[in-house]
């Protein structure tokens, strides 16, 4: 059962009650990421996720605090995109005092020592030398970066070595009390516990919390008239591809017409592009897409990985279904997908920490608390012509970004399929 309240230093508090469960998930979700970061600060939000968990007043080092959530045979981790920054803890239900102690107590009182800091800072550097060195990674960064260039949402959310390298202590405790104000945080529960004892230890722990108002996201840009491409030349056994489209904000009406498509086109085995280029034509062992949601824009991204040789036929057979998907969509089809999405959500909600994460994020992001009942309810009233509608509007090839990472010297020929001139 799910109930709601805001505290009086304004902090929304979301409970579902799960009593046929045995553990208790705790999600705080913080309306900030890479979208709110200035160019001088590009990953900072990224960097003080990780740095958050190396101490805190009451547990003094990573240890202690990994200690005392798997102790207990607990999980603990976050998590940082675009809009948001995630820090999330599951154990048993008896634990959830203990488990909201630790989890509260990094992100209201952590140490952020110079040490800590400096050591950190090289985890991260690792980290994104990792990212930048597997090519399935690297033309994901890619495709941001051509679809969205010079602006926050085309930039790594870890930021870049440069950036990285210089975020020094007092740009994370000014960033950190600019955008963790209880005003700009959303805790979400679910498991076998009482919404009001959850809400009075939540309240008090909070309750002398800065409420400050955050800062706004910067908002996204789009200049695009015509097709892009992009290449990084890379030595390897296969080629990795991108084809993205500019999608739709969250808030969008058609935002589930465009999540249906998405399912018809690269969701599972039975997908149209999975059939078509691995069933099919042979060509690839993976192809699927994805759509993002975001406050003021969206993206719609395609990727395949194929050998060298065949990345050509593979892209001008995705091209292909694009162009079949805009006026041919089957009532057989409608409902396939429709099945495949209902039973997907239901069976996630299954677990503590999806049903936190559903309500948890709604909230953050836009302020809702839309059920799984509701969702389900919006997705069988679409029909092919919402499909093939959504289809034309976003499908549209002037509108097309291409990322390609593997072992080619230039992009004339994916230029020509695409038809830049």
């Amino acid at each position: 059962m799910f109930k709601k309240t805001i505290t009086d230093n304004g902090l929304r508090i979301i409970t579902n009650k799960m009593p046929y469960t045995e553990s208790v998930s705790i999600m705080f979700y913080i309306g900030t990421g890479s979208r709110h970061e200035s160019s001088e600060e590009s990953g900072i939000s990224h960097f003080l996720e990780h740095i958050l968990f190396k101490g805190s007043a009451k547990y003094p080092t990573a240890r202690d605090i990994s200690e005392a959530i798997e102790g207990v045979g607990g999980v603990l981790n976050a998590s940082t995109d675009r809009e948001l920054t995630t820090y999330w803890c599951k154990v048993p239900a008896k634990d959830f005092e203990l488990a909201l102690d630790v989890l509260s107590d990094f992100i209201r009182d952590p140490i952020l020592e110079d040490a800590e800091i400096e050591k950190e800072r090289q985890v991260i550097l690792e980290e994104l030398a990792m990212t930048y060195d597997i090519p399935s990674y690297r033309v994901e960064l890619l495709i941001d970066e051509i679809m969205w260039p010079n602006q926050q949402l085309g930039r790594d959310v870890g930021g870049t070595r440069e950036s990285v390298s210089h975020i020094d202590k007092d740009m994370i405790i000014n960033y950190m009390q600019r955008q963790y104000t209880t005003k700009n945080v959303v805790v979400s529960v679910a498991g076998n516990i009482e919404h009001e004892y959850v809400i009075d230890t939540i309240s008090k722990t909070f309750d002398s919390w800065r409420s400050n108002t955050p800062e706004e996201y910067y908002p996204s840009s789009d200049f695009q008239f015509n097709p892009s491409i992009g290449l990084i030349t890379h030595q390897s056994e296969q080629a990795h591809l991108c084809l993205g489209f500019k999608g739709l904000p969250y808030d969008h009406e058609e935002r589930n017409s465009l999540d249906v498509l998405n399912t018809i086109m690269g969701e599972g085995m039975s997908s149209r592009l999975f059939i078509r280029l691995r069933e099919i034509e042979g060509l690839v062992y993976d192809v699927h897409t994805t759509t993002s949601h975001l406050h003021d824009c969206g993206s719609f991204i395609t990727y395949a990985g194929v050998d060298p040789k065949n990345a050509i036929k593979a892209t001008q057979s995705i091209l292909d279904e694009f162009s079949n998907v805009k006026d041919n969509v089957s009532d057989r089809e409608m409902t396939k997908a429709i099945k495949y999405m209902q039973g997907r959500l239901l069976l996630r909600m299954e677990d503590t920490r999806s049903v936190a994460a559903w309500f948890g994020a709604q909230e953050i992001l836009h302020s809702q608390n839309l059920s799984v009942e509701d969702m389900l309810k919006d997705i069988e009233k679409l029909k092919p012509d919402n499909i093939r509608r959504v289809a034309k509007k976003i499908l549209d090839q002037n509108k097309l970004s291409m990322a390609v990472v593997g072992p080619f010297s230039d992009e004339t020929n994916f230029s020509e399929i695409l038809k830049i001139r």
